[in-house]
């Protein structure tokens, strides 16, 4: 696995300074204050569809006011991510995490408390950016914190707050915000927000900016070789997952388990759950042939979806089998965008980063036009139009973008 480095840590005139610890064994402790931030960071972007009429009612605007929430969170990490990563470089790493972390605290104390739905709307927007800047932070910094064979496993573990909020995090502040108001729920995310400041303190190591002279331009981030394979690869693969993501509810009817889609959601968490757990396991052997195989299952388990998905039995297997290939798919492609980038990781992340969120926008987009048109059985086999080419580029990319492990 290549190794990634920044060129402070090569840098002459700092020679203490390295990548990654000499020991063999991981830094759990701060491994898991980084999944924790990305916890945080996925609650606050999905819990206003959970919590969408209790917004409604409090703030007295329509449900699909409450849903332009969303939309503006992940507008506001589409257009930030790549110039406030650029813009940073140079920063010492744990001052700006604890930026991005702690800009969450203040806006999910600002989202709690706000009663105009202006001020709430841009409280939402922010959140976004700071989202944007610590989804490119992430992966880097694990890979730093670990020995060089173990980073793949290390990334996986910082990745893992993902699932973990999609599948028991959202579910729980729903509830919460049934149980006591919505407004309690933004209030401990804050709360959540300030210990893991803390932690991070005590336990997330410091690490150099990159130097000046070493800072390549966007477009030459972007020109890097697997770069443009990895990005394709991500926007073509979390594009398939949100159209039937965002649509879920309908896509169930024609099975008749339309009222059983919180059952159909806990299926889909814990396979995702499953998948980044075999992924951290072998990603720093395998990564290559692990998204071979993710790509491979999400089509398999689409076309059961297209052909059979009016039978519930074969539908939760589908969905098995698409949580499975989704778990890790995180952690494969920003491993894969960190090797290729090099030194220009973190810059190649905020890419990644504006990919998924174009991902994220379009699904909702390309999804709501089939369910107009075509209806929903046209979903599983829109996915398998856009997993075949993911397919195919991923496995040419086998010089960069997604080459094989050198041997040990």
């Amino acid at each position: 696995m290549l190794s990634i480095k920044t060129a402070n840590d090569t840098c002459a005139a700092q020679p203490q300074i390295k990548t990654a610890p000499d020991s063999d064994r991981l830094p759990l402790s701060g491994l898991l204050a980084l999944a924790t931030a990305g916890f945080i960071t996925i609650l606050t972007e999905a819990l206003p569809a959970g919590l969408l009429p209790r917004m409604s009612e409090d703030l007295a605007v329509s449900e699909s006011l409450i849903g332009q929430l969303v939309t503006l969170y992940a507008i506001g990490s589409l257009v930030a991510a790549i110039p406030l990563t650029a813009a940073t470089r140079g920063w010492r790493r744990r001052p700006l995490l604890l930026t991005a972390i702690g800009g969450f605290a203040v806006v999910n104390t600002l989202t709690a408390v706000s009663t105009h739905y202006g001020l709430t709307l841009g409280a939402r927007f922010f959140a976004g950016v700071f989202a944007g800047l610590l989804w490119a932070l992430l992966a880097g910094y694990a890979s730093r914190m670990a020995p060089d064979q173990l980073r793949g496993r290390a990334i996986a573990i910082a990745m893992v707050g993902t699932p973990l909020a999609l599948s028991l995090g959202v579910p729980a502040g729903t509830f919460l915000g049934a149980a006591l108001g919505w407004r309690y729920t933004f209030k401990l995310m804050s709360i959540l927000t300030l210990f893991l400041i803390g932690w991070v303190l005590w336990k997330v190591p410091d690490f150099p900016g990159q130097a000046t002279d070493k800072r390549l331009p966007i477009s030459k981030v972007f020109a890097i070789p697997g770069v443009k394979a990895v990005l394709f690869v991500t926007l073509a693969f979390v594009l398939a997952h949100n159209v039937l993501y965002t649509y879920i509810a309908p896509f169930l009817v024609p099975a008749g388990i339309a009222e059983d889609i919180d059952i159909v959601l806990f299926i889909f968490g814990v396979a995702a759950l499953a998948g980044i757990w075999l992924i951290g396991m072998l990603i720093d052997r395998w990564l290559r042939e692990l998204v071979l195989l993710s790509t491979a299952l999400f089509i398999l388990g689409s076309i059961a979806l297209g052909v059979w998905g009016s039978v519930p039995g074969v539908l939760y297997a589908g969905v098995t089998l698409w949580g499975l290939a989704f778990g890790g798919a995180a952690t494969l492609f920003q491993t894969a965008s960190a090797n290729a980038a090099g030194e220009a990781a973190d810059v190649a992340q905020s890419m990644i980063v504006t990919a998924w969120n174009i991902a994220i926008a379009g699904g909702g987009l390309l999804g709501g036009v089939l369910l107009e048109t075509l209806g929903v059985a046209s979903f599983p086999w829109a996915l398998v139009i856009l997993l075949l080419p993911t397919l195919l580029v991923a496995w040419r990319s086998s010089r960069h973008g997604f080459p094989p492990a050198p041997p040990r």
